[in-house]
């Protein structure tokens, strides 16, 4: 693929309005457990500017939920680090499949668009090129940036938000990572044949935690590693 010509300012200007305005009804789905993250954030003792900060830096919605749960639960920091990184393995092989989005680019743009590269910027970027439009990586930063600001906003609204509620429990909010994670599953499902690795990585989870004395965290490393490994042997992306 030839690299775009980013002196090219009206193009440039176009694609990543257009990767902004597509990727806003997605955005919707992202804001709600943005919200749910930043409730239990603050259950953490992080307050709206941690919270909005780690969004920034981070950016990884499943990866921020499970580090904080763990440090939640009492696991150290190191435990909860590989926790997240073991969840999203599979970013791994979203941005390795944007090397030629990437080839002959400067450094900065390399790390902008690995940082802003997630599942659904990086699908619907796809996708639109199935429907024979022009979508390249202008269009999938513009897209990254609609979503990061979509995401830290509405972390640190829920994070200040819980900051003024005496008792969370009272309101279910200790339910808030299950619904968080539920809406993230059900994000990222898209078809059939996905089925077999996630119940892969589940029955690795259940018979580790189940049957061994392992660390939960180890578990989930575990549970992430073996999904991967299924979703790789079938040759699912």
């Amino acid at each position: 693929m030839a690299v775009q010509d980013t002196t090219a300012l009206p193009a440039v200007r176009g694609q990543l309005l257009t990767g902004l305005r597509d990727i806003l009804p997605l955005a919707i789905g992202v804001a709600v457990y943005g919200l749910a993250f930043g409730l239990l954030a603050a259950q953490a003792q992080m307050d709206g500017l941690q919270t909005g900060v780690m969004g920034t830096i981070v950016f990884a919605g499943s990866s921020q939920i499970i580090a904080v749960e763990r440090l939640v639960a009492g696991a150290s920091a190191g435990a909860a680090l590989l926790a997240g990184l073991a969840l999203n393995l599979r970013l791994l092989l979203i941005t390795a499949s944007l090397r030629d989005e990437l080839a002959g680019r400067p450094w900065w743009q390399i790390l902008l668009g690995v940082h802003l590269a997630t599942d659904e910027n990086w699908a619907l970027m796809h996708a639109m090129r199935a429907r024979g439009h022009s979508a390249g990586y202008w269009y999938l930063v513009g897209g990254g940036l609609g979503l990061v600001a979509v995401w830290v906003l509405a972390t640190v609204a829920g994070a200040s938000f819980a900051s003024s509620v005496p008792e969370p429990k009272a309101l279910g909010m200790d339910f808030a990572f299950t619904a968080a994670f539920i809406a993230i599953l059900r994000s990222l499902w898209s078809v059939r044949a996905m089925l077999l690795p996630w119940i892969g990585s589940s029955a690795i989870v259940l018979f580790a935690g189940l049957m061994t004395p392992m660390d939960p965290t180890l578990t989930l490393i575990l549970g992430g590693l073996g999904g991967a490994a299924i979703a790789g042997v079938l040759g699912v992306d």
